[in-house]
């Protein structure tokens, strides 16, 4: 059985790093995917660029910030018709607290565990 790294995030070679996915009581399941659409749709203003660069269809991002919309119960994206000015996206206030929230959690997350990876490391002797 061949194990295909997710195509969405792109991950360090050779080091030791934490993914973390938050299972809310809402049923909003948030993870590094869905983040980082968030974050290409607050960089680029649009949901299909998000989609390009994270290597997916518009389709696909659009439903992963509507499943994110659906179970928070409030937008995380604010949407413009296309038209002779063009379309775009952005991030909701609800968003960006949810953008920056995932990102101090796994911060957070990061500089608990660090001691207990270096003992992981020195016990398997995997490099970092």
């Amino acid at each position: 059985m061949t194990i295909t790294p997710s195509r969405s995030v792109a991950t360090p070679p050779a080091a030791h790093r934490i993914s973390l996915r938050l299972d809310l009581a809402s049923g909003a399941r948030i993870g590094p995917g869905k983040i980082a659409v968030l974050e290409e749709i607050a960089r680029s203003g649009s949901i299909s660029a998000a989609g390009r660069v994270l290597k997916m269809s518009y389709r696909r991002a659009w439903e992963l910030v509507e499943d994110l919309n659906r179970h928070l119960g409030t937008p995380v994206v604010a949407t413009a018709a296309g038209g002779a000015r063009g379309g775009g996206a952005k991030l909701t206030v609800a968003g960006a607290a949810l953008v920056a929230q995932y990102r101090a959690i796994e911060a957070a997350s990061a500089a608990a565990a660090t001691p207990h990876i270096a003992a992981l490391s020195l016990a398997f002797g995997a490099r970092e």
